[in-house]
């Protein structure tokens, strides 16, 4: 890989991505809508561009050519086939940024065959028109169904980190050290987290390895709520006030109502070894604290 476009590479994990290209002397254009300013300076280029509309897309990419592209912007349908029609022949590869969201809850680690997305019915729309579920449901199933070039789609559960804009993980350790409730409806879910300098990492495997298709991407391992709880616990040095019953402003963020998590074999036997979650995210809750 020479050269990489990043749709998406200015916060969290994006910019972990855009770093390990870089370090790999990789020519990155980055292209955003220019709100969010970026830190790498003039190691990259920079396109302007509004990723809901096909014409902004075709203006800013032009006759440009990308051994790799990673979207980490793409919602639904219209936004996918866009991509398709853009940079057909154009892409020795296409990474796109899928999500631990396309699977049901379920007590069992869900493998990638458990949503096939060659076989869904495309409903087209754009990005209001679905939930975020079948919006990258349906995303998926036109870059698997369309695309004229290879097409991987890393599947991310909740992505962890200090950089975390969302910061949901610091919700739950902001409550304990101020003694508020923390609406847990199932305390014993099993869920799994990545870390947001892993999910840079492996989409960057991602644009160099054999592999095409779906693959699951997380810390390897689990926790349950509880015990994730109990790690904040332990950080603050006070207990938690659990209610299984409470309003929704109450509810933990990650207070799904069963577990959520994946397999990781087909990426572990493409090659890629993952981080233990027991290993970093009592150290990431201590950092919080």
């Amino acid at each position: 890989m020479k050269t990489a476009l990043v749709l998406g590479g200015t916060r969290f994990f994006g910019k972990h991505l855009v770093q390990g290209l870089l370090e790999r002397g990789v020519d990155v254009t980055i292209a955003t809508r220019g709100q969010t300013p970026d830190e790498f300076g003039d190691r990259v280029k920079r396109l302007i561009v509004d990723r809901e509309s096909k014409e902004s897309l075709a203006a800013a990419i032009g006759d440009a050519r990308f051994d790799v592209v990673y979207d980490n912007i793409c919602y639904s349908s219209n936004a996918a086939l866009a991509a398709v029609e853009v940079f057909s022949g154009k892409v020795g590869r296409y990474v796109f940024t899928s999500t631990l969201s396309v699977y049901p809850l379920a007590a069992d680690a869900q493998a990638e065959e458990v949503l096939d997305a060659r076989q869904l019915t495309i409903r087209w729309g754009e990005r209001d028109d679905f939930s975020y579920q079948e919006g990258k449901q349906q995303a998926e199933a036109v870059f698997f169904q369309k695309a004229p070039f290879p097409v991987v789609a890393p599947r991310f559960p909740v992505v962890l980190g200090l950089d975390d804009y969302t910061k949901r993980l610091h919700w739950h350790v902001d409550r304990v050290k101020e003694g508020l409730p923390i609406g847990l409806p199932v305390p014993e879910s099993r869920q799994g987290f990545i870390s947001s300098e892993e999910a840079g990492k492996f989409l960057v495997w991602c644009g160099e390895a054999a592999i095409e298709g779906p693959v699951n991407a997380a810390a390897s391992g689990t926790v349950t709520l509880r015990e994730m709880v109990a790690m904040a616990e332990e950080a603050v040095g006070r207990e938690a006030l659990i209610a299984v019953e409470t309003a929704p402003e109450v509810r933990s963020p990650f207070g799904i109502p069963g577990s959520y998590h994946m397999d990781l074999t087909k990426a572990e036997q493409a090659g890629y070894q993952f981080s233990k979650l027991a290993d970093w995210l009592p150290q990431l809750i201590r950092q919080l604290v």
